[in-house]
């Protein structure tokens, strides 16, 4: 069996990488931001979902599968919701009509989760079933001076002070100061400081809501209201890993404002001096060269993509989602387009088929070059690059093909890929292009050092790289051989 590896992940927190430590390792905690289930999942809701079920198998291989908490939250009480469930259900009472979007759309989730190859998390919490432990944080907040009562437009609302933290915005790299100009002091004269952030919210008549009191100087005030986003992250992931964790994870768009304010009021609720340890973020996801939105007509949802004919005008299966979402870094962009789908089915049908030679029972054969790569902050370029070498070679390679495989979830034998089919001549290039392509994104994203990695990995392979400029768009292109 391959020796376990020493993991280096990257951190946004201290933005450099670095060995990591566990607090306690036999309690490896990771915390990573689920869906607010108002609508079906869409291709960038997936990226987490994968690169993170990623990090939590290599936890688990690492540390033991019983020593690891992997929880992953989902955002059931949100504006977005009512609005959906108004536009939606408006012959039903609010509440009523809440509850089957929340149902159908969380349903939908984790079954995409599930096509996804992901493993469930140990934790699924709802944001509806601790909202006792949000009023306790936020009266905590409050007792400690970080917290206040005003009245606004729309009502009562607690209010973060982030002018009584003296480091907020250390993770996003933001100064208060900075972003206190500009604001729109005016519309919100309630706040002591523009950046101030809701915990709690007065709700209207027809508004979904909760029952909490909160005492300020000796004073109860009852507020039927709801609770902010940021704050129920802070509570889902203190009552299920603590005051203090080892992981937490999501994407880029993330970092400001939601994780930014987690950390704040995570911290000065429980006097600590971080909230976890590590933050992990993907990066962004494009689709066919353009920013994913419904105005540009190419927003599309996992369901949509597994189900229908919406994107290429077919179907993809779930494992060809997975593999074209992991050949670039986490942390890099990716361009989604079909001809990325294309190269990671045609890949994925040769590992298959060289791998079905044998079917593992456990990790025992797991190659020690692909889990060195993924301890190494999940690179997967270098897993990639492995896998292709796996594949050609023949004593013995077979095994720990399908077992990275499997490891990986990636292992889909002979039912999913057609045995009367045969294996296309050009399968070997398409992989090979497929590194090239990833390489051409890494250069785009100014990260040379990736670059670099895969143009090494191909010429120890024996793969010649040649770039050049398209004469007529003036853009990088690069093309290959064989080194004789």
């Amino acid at each position: 069996m391959a020796e376990k590896p020493t993991l280096k992940l990257y951190n946004t927190l201290t933005r450099e990488k670095a060995d990591f430590t566990p607090i306690d390792a036999k309690n490896v905690r990771m915390y990573v931001c689920g869906p607010t289930v108002y609508d079906f999942a869409h291709i960038g809701n997936a990226r987490p979902v994968i690169v993170f079920d990623v990090l939590n198998r290599l936890l688990r291989h690492v540390y033991g599968a019983e020593n690891v908490t992997y929880v992953r939250n989902i955002t059931d009480v949100d504006d977005k919701i009512n609005a959906r469930a108004l536009r939606d259900y408006p012959g039903l009472p609010l509440n009523d009509a809440i509850r089957r979007v929340t149902e159908k759309t969380e349903t939908q989730f984790i079954e995409d989760a599930k096509a996804l190859g992901c493993l469930d998390p140990d934790v699924q919490p709802r944001a509806t079933e601790n909202i006792v432990q949000m009023v306790e944080i936020i009266q905590t907040l409050i007792d400690k001076g970080h917290a206040y009562v005003a009245t606004g437009s729309e009502g009562k609302e607690v209010l973060f002070s982030t002018g009584s933290m003296a480091d907020y915005g250390a993770l996003s790299k933001r100064k208060l100061e900075d972003q206190q100009a500009g604001a729109r002091v005016a519309v919100e004269e309630h706040k002591h400081n523009p950046a101030d952030f809701v915990l709690w919210k007065q709700s209207a008549e027809n508004e979904p809501g909760w029952d909490a009191s909160f005492t300020v100087e000796g004073v109860s005030q009852s507020i039927f209201g709801r609770p902010g986003w940021h704050i129920e992250c802070s509570a889902m992931s203190g009552r299920y890993l603590g005051d203090v964790f080892d992981i937490h994870g999501g994407g880029l768009d993330l970092i400001f404002p939601h994780h930014e304010n987690e950390i704040a009021q995570s911290r000065c609720a429980h006097g600590t001096p971080v909230m976890a340890n590590v933050w992990m973020h993907n990066g962004f996801l494009q689709v066919e060269g353009r920013k994913m939105s419904k105005s540009e007509g190419n927003f599309v949802t996992i369901a949509e993509l597994l189900h229908s004919d919406v994107f290429g005008g077919r179907k993809w299966p779930g494992e060809v989602l997975r593999l074209a979402m992991l050949m670039t870094h986490y942390r890099e962009p990716i361009d989604f387009s079909i001809k990325r789908l294309e190269e990671a089915e045609r890949i994925l049908k040769r590992w298959n088929l060289v791998a079905e030679q044998h079917a593992p029972a456990n990790d025992a054969a797991l190659d020690g070059e692909v889990l060195d790569a993924l301890a190494d902050d999940l690179d997967m370029s270098k897993v990639v690059a492995r896998l292709h070498a796996l594949a050609k070679e023949t004593e013995g390679s077979a095994e720990r093909l399908a077992a990275s495989l499997k490891f990986l979830g990636l292992w889909f034998p002979s039912a999913a890929w057609r045995k009367d089919e045969p294996v296309l001549q050009d399968d070997l290039k398409a992989a090979i292009d497929a590194l090239v392509e990833m390489r051409l994104e890494m250069l785009k994203a100014k990260n040379f050092a990736e670059a670099d990695k895969i143009r090494d990995q191909l010429v120890a392979q024996g793969i010649q790289l040649k770039d050049g400029k398209d004469p007529a768009t003036g853009e990088r292109v690069t093309t290959w051989e064989v080194k004789r």
